[in-house]
């Protein structure tokens, strides 16, 4: 299910790039690896929590990050659209 839902939004963001590009609107997917934020806190099952917590805080780059990832979407000229950005941490294997 989770990579159902994954293809879904790569899907619909590529739709709704095709769509409204003609009215110069823009749209970027942003695909992060390990990020350190809040989500994991929100993890029901708290031994799959404790392990991602555990991989996020030795593997995962700061929220700030992220943050610089569209802010460099955002900042391109108009006539540049940024379609995807994946970004990992160094250190994440997978």
């Amino acid at each position: 299910m989770y990579s159902a839902t994954k293809f879904a939004v790569r899907a619909l963001t590529e739709g709704l790039r095709q769509e409204s590009a003609a009215y110069n609107i823009r749209a970027t997917l942003i695909s992060p690896g390990a990020v350190k934020t809040e989500l994991l806190d929100h993890i029901t099952d708290k031994e799959v929590q404790a392990v991602n917590q555990d991989y996020v805080e030795n593997v995962g780059v700061p929220a700030e990050t992220y943050a610089r990832m569209v802010a460099f979407a955002i900042n391109e000229p108009e006539d540049v659209g940024v379609s995807e950005i994946i970004f990992r941490p160094t250190a994440q294997e997978l």
